[in-house]
């Protein structure tokens, strides 16, 4: 191999021959300058390097990651937060729940009642609602406060329809039971009065004697029923009365039952109107069958036939 050197001055060349021993050398001899400078380069930056790591981080950058700590905290307080105030909400969502199920099932019974028409009102379906959607306002999620205050309204207004209907509820009942202690109508699903109240001619002994009741005669085993609703004070075998019943029904109004063949009741129960209590027979100071049937108010007798005349509430 020739190389050739060309000179600045006077523009002359010189020519040398290179044998393959000869560039061998030279290619080694840069191999080793080349090492020679990369590895007095590692030794000069190693120390650069290990002296930087020993430099502290500056204030700056310590304080930034000192908010970051304080905001994932406040991050973490905050989701802990939420999570028990929807926990509450979820609680409370559940306890109106039930209330507003005891709300329906009492206005299931006033519908029952007849006093809301079921037709008006179907506790079994969802409120009717409706209205055309406004496009031109972006719908918005309400934030926890805003549900919270919302929910305690609710709260109010549900205690305040609770308290309302409890006192409806209170009110029908006290009218239901006044209706149905009210006294009035026959103590027979069938038969006519043989006897009525005041003084008569005793069937036994011919006299003018006081009669305390009327007397309704009818077939044996008929029905005697309940002329209002009370609680049997009576019930067994008593004088000329035979198998009698007596029935309480409250402020001072009692009536009672006699010369049945059996008594269906006991003394304790409670009785409806129209509700059966004996079965007609002639127990007792009898010619026949029928039923003695006495009004008494405040122990002293009435005539039963200004109750049994009088129109049902």
């Amino acid at each position: 191999m020739n190389v050739i050197f060309v000179g600045q001055k006077h523009g002359k060349s010189r020519a040398f021959t290179l044998t393959p021993v000869t560039l061998s050398l030279v290619t080694l001899l840069f191999t080793a300058l080349l090492a020679l400078a990369v590895w007095s380069g590692y030794r000069l930056a190693v120390p650069a390097i290990a002296a930087a790591d020993d430099v502290p981080a500056s204030p700056l950058i310590a304080t930034w990651q000192q908010r970051l700590a304080d905001q994932q905290d406040e991050l973490v307080y905050l989701r802990e937060k939420t999570n028990h105030h929807v926990d509450a909400l979820t609680l409370r969502l559940g306890e109106m729940q039930a209330r507003i199920l005891r709300l329906d099932a009492l206005g299931q019974r006033f519908i029952e009642s007849g006093v809301l028409g079921n037709d008006e009102f179907n506790f079994d379906s969802r409120p009717a609602l409706g209205g055309p959607e406004d496009t031109g306002l972006p719908g918005e999620s309400f934030s926890v406060p805003e549900l919270t205050a919302m929910i305690a309204q609710f709260d109010r207004t549900l205690a305040d329809r609770e308290r309302q209907l409890r006192l409806l509820d209170e009110l029908l009942s006290r009218e239901r039971i006044e209706t149905e202690r009210f006294v009035t109508g026959r103590p027979v699903t069938w038969g006519w009065v043989s006897s009525r109240y005041g003084y008569r001619t005793d069937p036994f002994s011919g006299r003018r004697t006081w009669h305390n009741g009327v007397d309704i005669a009818g077939r044996e085993g008929g029905d005697v029923i309940a002329v209002a609703a009370g609680v049997v004070t009576f019930a067994g075998v008593r004088g000329g009365y035979g198998k009698l019943v007596e029935i309480d029904h409250g402020d001072g109004l009692i009536t009672r039952y006699a010369h049945h063949k059996s008594i269906e009741v006991e003394a304790g129960d409670v009785v409806q109107r129209g509700q059966l209590i004996a079965k007609m027979g002639s127990t007792g100071r009898s010619t026949g069958p029928h039923v003695h049937f006495e009004v008494l108010l405040n122990g002293r007798s009435q005539d039963p036939e200004q109750y049994m005349q009088r129109a049902r509430r």
